[in-house]
């Protein structure tokens, strides 16, 4: 593996960044919630509404 030079490092630094903070987070936490209400639906379906 090559070495980066600073200059590179930075912009490998900053595409990183930009990727995780605008997509990455984004799509992960929709997906954790989705999935959460998908699994709250599905026992709801199988065990009924919960009673107090």
């Amino acid at each position: 593996m090559e070495k980066l030079t600073s200059e590179q490092q930075k912009k490998y630094e900053r595409n990183s960044f930009i990727f995780l903070t605008v997509f990455l987070g984004p799509i992960l936490a929709v997906a954790i919630v989705g999935g959460y209400g998908f699994i709250v639906w599905i026992t709801q379906i199988l065990t009924g509404p919960p009673t107090s």
